[in-house]
Order: C-alpha cells, then sequence, then structure tokens
C-alpha cells in the first residue's frame, strides 16, 4: 500500500503528464468541434460551449507550466491532496458531459448513440494512458465516464429495455477490459522502475566497486614506495661504494629489480588513475629533439646487448621547441623501444619521425618504432591494448610483464590528443604509431642553473628509510642534507636555522606537510620564502594542486629518482634566483 506522500506524488505526476500533453489535447478539441458543429449542419451548437469549457482547462494546464505559484502544491497536505482530486477528475467529466447531448437529442436516431460513445470510449483509452501512475487518478478519471454513459443509457426512454440490458452489461464488460489494461500498463510501469532501479543499484554497485578497487591499489602502491625507495638507494650506495666487479654486478641487478618494481607500480597507479578519470597530462614547451635523444640513448645499452640496431628516421624534419607533455612522451616511447628491443631476436629497431608543419604554427608528428621480430596476425594486436593481456601465455613466463604498458600508453596518447595504433604481420616485424598534433613554441630563455653544491636541504619525512634514502641521494650533488621526522620537528628547526630547498612529505602522522607548510608560510622566520619541494607517493593532479594552495612550488614522486630530484632542485632554486634578481 502506498503511503500518502506517495499517492500524493503519483497524482502530481499524472498533472505533469496531462501538461505535457495539453497543446496536442486542444487541437484535438478544436478539431471535434469543428467536425460535430458541420456534420450537424450547425444543430449542435452547444458543442463550442463544451470545446470551450474542455479547453479552458487545457488552456490554464499549458500555461501553469514553472509557474511559482505552483511551488507549494510539491508539499503535500489533506487539503490539497482532495483539490487534485478535483482537479484530475474534472476534465474527465467535461469530456463526459458531451454524452448527454448527443445519446438524447430528439430525432438523431442512430447517430447520436453512436457519437456518444465515441466520446465515452476515447475518454476512457485517454485515461487509461494518462493515469498509470497513479490508481487515485485511474478512479478519479473513469468514474464520471462510467457514470455518466450509465446514466444515459438509463434516461434514454425511446431504447427497449433489452436493449437497455445489453448495453449495461457491454459498458460493464468495456469498464472491466479498461480496469485489466490500466492494471497491465501499471505493472509494466512498475516492472520498468524497477528494472531501472535495479541497473541503478548494480551500477552503483560496479561504481563502488572499481573506486575501491583504485583505492586500494592506491595504497599498496603507497605502502610499497617506501622499501622501494630503500631498495633502489642501498644499490645505488652499494654500487658506488663497490671495490670489485662482481659486488658491482650483483648491486646493478638488485637496482635493476627495484627499478622493474618502481615501474609496475607506476603502471598500477597510472591505470587506477585512468579508471577513475584522474589521469591528466600538462603542456610546457620542452625540447623535442633533445627529449627523443634521451629516449634514444637510454636503451641504447640494451640494444647493445643483444647486437641489435637502433636508429633514428627523419629526425631532421621535426621542430625544435614544441608544447606538450615530454613526460608523457617519453613514458608512452620508453614502453614501445623496451617491447621493440624486448621482442625483436636480431636485426633492428628504428623510430621513424615524420613532422608536417602548417600554416598555424602547429605540427602534426607521427612517431613509429619499427622493428624486425617475429610480428603478430591482427587478431592479437586487438589483445595488446588490453589491459594485463599479452600476445599469448607464453609471453608473460619466458619476458615477464605486467601487460599494462601498450594499454596505457594508447589512454596517454588519447589524453594528448592523439592515437596510437599498431601494424603488424606475422613474421614481418611491427610498426607501433603515435599521431600527435602539437604546437610550435619559442624557445624559453636561457636560465643560469645554479650549482648544487653547498645547498642546504632539510628533508622531512616521518620513515626513516625514506629519510636515508634521500641522504644517500643527495650527498652526491655536494648537497648538505637535514632532516626531520615529523612537521612538528620540521617547523621547529625551520624557525631557528635558514635552508636554501625544504623536501616535505605530505602523508605524516599528527601534521601533515601541507599543514606544516601552511603555518611556515603564515609565520615570521627565516624560512617564511624558502621553496618547498612535496615528496609523496600519490602524485595526482588534484594532490598536486592541494600542494600549491599550501605553498610548494614543485614535486616529485616516491620512489625518487635523482635525476628527477636534482631537476626539482634547480627548477626552484633558478626561480628563486630570478625573483631576486627581479627585487
Amino acid at each position: 500500500m502506498a503511503s500518502f506522500a506517495d499517492q500524493y506524488a503519483e497524482l502530481l505526476r499524472v498533472m505533469a503528464v496531462r501538461r505535457a500533453g495539453a497543446l496536442v489535447r486542444l487541437v484535438i478539441t478544436v478539431g471535434v468541434c469543428v467536425l460535430v458543429y458541420s456534420v450537424t449542419g450547425g444543430a449542435w451548437a452547444w458543442i463550442w460551449l463544451w470545446g470551450l469549457a474542455f479547453g479552458v482547462i487545457d488552456a490554464v494546464v499549458l500555461l501553469s507550466r514553472d509557474a511559482k505559484w505552483l511551488e507549494p502544491w510539491r508539499t503535500p497536505n489533506r487539503a490539497r491532496m482532495a483539490a487534485l482530486v478535483v482537479v484530475t477528475a474534472l476534465p474527465s467529466t467535461i469530456w463526459a458531459s458531451a454524452a448527454i447531448p448527443m445519446w438524447l437529442a430528439p430525432g438523431g436516431g442512430l447517430y447520436g448513440p453512436v457519437a456518444a460513445l465515441l466520446i465515452l470510449g476515447g475518454g476512457l483509452l485517454h485515461v487509461i494512458a494518462l493515469s498509470t501512475h497513479s490508481r487515485i487518478a485511474f478512479i478519479c478519471t473513469t468514474t464520471p465516464l462510467v457514470a455518466i454513459g450509465a446514466g444515459v443509457v438509463l434516461a434514454d426512454r425511446a431504447a427497449d429495455p433489452g436493449m437497455k440490458a445489453v448495453l449495461l452489461i457491454g459498458g460493464a464488460m468495456v469498464a472491466v477490459n479498461a480496469l485489466t489494461s490500466w492494471r497491465s500498463a501499471a505493472q509494466s510501469l512498475l516492472n520498468e522502475k524497477a528494472l531501472v532501479a535495479e541497473h541503478d543499484r548494480r551500477r552503483a554497485e560496479a561504481e563502488a566497486t572499481a573506486a575501491a578497487k583504485s583505492a586500494f591499489v592506491a595504497v599498496v602502491c603507497h605502502e610499497l614506495r617506501t622499501p622501494i625507495s630503500a631498495i633502489l638507494s642501498g644499490a645505488t650506495l652499494l654500487e658506488r661504494n663497490a671495490t670489485d666487479p662482481a659486488t658491482r654486478t650483483q648491486t646493478q641487478v638488485i637496482g635493476d629489480a627495484g627499478a622493474m618494481m618502481r615501474n609496475l607500480l607506476n603502471d598500477l597507479l597510472d591505470l587506477s588513475r585512468i579508471e577513475a578519470g584522474r589521469l591528466s597530462v600538462e603542456t610546457v614547451a620542452f625540447d623535442i629533439r633533445q627529449t627523443l635523444s634521451d629516449v634514444m640513448r637510454l636503451w641504447r645499452p640494451e640494444a647493445a646487448k643483444k647486437q641489435l640496431r637502433l636508429r633514428v628516421e627523419g629526425s631532421a624534419s621535426l621542430p625544435r621547441w614544441v608544447q606538450g607533455d615530454p613526460t608523457r612522451l617519453r613514458q608512452i616511447l620508453n614502453n614501445l623501444l623496451s617491447n621493440a628491443i624486448k621482442f625483436t631476436p636480431a636485426g633492428s629497431v628504428t623510430l621513424k619521425v615524420r613532422a608536417v608543419e602548417d600554416d598555424d604554427g602547429k605540427v602534426a608528428l607521427e612517431l613509429s618504432v619499427v622493428d624486425t621480430g617475429p610480428g603478430f596476425d591482427a587478431e592479437a594486436a586487438q589483445r595488446l591494448f588490453t589491459a594485463f593481456n599479452q600476445l599469448n601465455a607464453g609471453v608473460a613466463s619466458k619476458y615477464g610483464g605486467s601487460g599494462l604498458g601498450l594499454a596505457i600508453s594508447r589512454e596517454l596518447a588519447r589524453l594528448m590528443g592523439g592515437e596510437l595504433t599498431v601494424d603488424s604481420r606475422a613474421g614481418e616485424g611491427a610498426a607501433f604509431t603515435l599521431a600527435l598534433n602539437m604546437e610550435i613554441s619559442d624557445s624559453p630563455p636561457p636560465a643560469n642553473e645554479p650549482t648544487l653544491a653547498g645547498v642546504r636541504v632539510l628533508a622531512v619525512d616521518d620513515h626513516v628509510l625514506n629519510r636515508r634514502a634521500l641522504e644517500v641521494i643527495l650527498e652526491p650533488f655536494g648537497v648538505l642534507p637535514v632532516t626531520a621526522d615529523s612537521g612538528e620537528a620540521a617547523l621547529d628547526i625551520l624557525s631557528k636555522q635558514p635552508f636554501d630547498v625544504i623536501l616535505m612529505d605530505l602523508y605524516m602522522p599528527g601534521m601533515d606537510g601541507r599543514d606544516a607548510v601552511r603555518r611556515l608560510r603564515r609565520e615570521t622566520g627565516p624560512n617564511q620564502k624558502t621553496p618547498v619541494i612535496a615528496v609523496t607517493a600519490s602524485a595526482t593532479a588534484k594532490d598536486w594542486d592541494d600542494c600549491r594552495e599550501a605553498g610548494m612550488e614543485a614535486h616529485v614522486a616516491k620512489p625518487v629518482i635523482p635525476a628527477e630530484l636534482h631537476a626539482a632542485l634547480r627548477q626552484v632554486l633558478t626561480s628563486r634566483a630570478i625573483a631576486a634578481e627581479a627585487a
């Protein structure tokens, strides 16, 4: 049994459906009036009064759309419910009233009763469709039709009693059929609502599951970054101090294994961000020729180990500076070159470059990584861009890998406004092509990069392994690191001695990194304007926006890569030097 509030809401919905069809009913009413008046030769002039009464109701309904005086009617009470019942029954009553003079018209023969039956039948069909959402509306709208229909039959003195009985029994059967039709339509509507509700529930569950999975992946990756940072920094330190080739080789193996784990974590985090719609790309001016050169230089040793020729073709057609995301471009090319070298037993791997500049200062780029490996068929090519999927089961056991690289690379290409495609045939190698459109940029003014030797850095992190890893990374730069294990301890140190840069972990017990920086910026002291670099395992766009809002100038991701930290230190020190010169 529906509650009072539900019944009221159902009536309001019927009124909304009636309002939506008001214009059509006005046209039908005018048509009926014209037809009846014409056929009767003007004998039934009263039809215009009937049409006016019925049309006024629909006109009021039509003009009341979005009227402010209707707002209180959204709140149910007994008086408003009674008024809605009357308003719902009134149009049906007026419509059915036309059947009385039609049926009882003197000298009309069969024409009058037939016209009356058409009016009553048409009204009944209309109210069945109109009142599907509400039982009360169905009762209110059908009662006048049934009552007037029965009334005119009983009031017809000229009709034979047997004919009256037949008409009343037939009318009762029509009413029962109308009720059955209404119930069927109402049940279908309820079933549809149930299906929609079930679909919404399952979609909500799926979204919640995906969000929980993404959150779980992010948490696991965050927790794993600390030990991986320790592994990488420890391997770096051991390799630096190793005195014999065997020890150096073993430490390189440890470092390579740690780097593989770090890359897998990065892929998992990128995948979770893609699924959550939080992966973003940046647009900065960068030297694309230098970027490609750096990428190729990184993979030359790997190609040399397998005696593969690693070449670049067409790089002379490239502009020097473009607007884009160099980090994500490197990520895609690194993945393509890694796969090409991994799966090519002999021959060559070639990066083919094609650039076409237009008159609007844009360039269409095609970067193709072409290998002489075994290739694959079209069916296998479709699977390559599916997460966790590889060519076949033997690939994972022989070569390793997560099957995420190409799926992530294609999503990155699309985020940058481009596309990543593949062309391959079994036994004929493969060609992966990255197509991008970029704006040509002017070269930035040369910067006087400061030296890092003697720079005083405060490294803040609640985990001892991370603090030790930062010390190991910073010492070869000639940096003088001081460490703190909490935001409170960092503020105490910063209030007493000046530093050139602060490395701040974001998530710490008690006062987190952002709160510590906000407080540092508010209070006067020797480090109020000292640049801060955020060091975090969850470097999403939102995280970085929060860091900037708190007063941080740059960020690096855990596990910290020495080259990235070196670049971030130079960036903030250069910016501070430029600001000092301008002042």
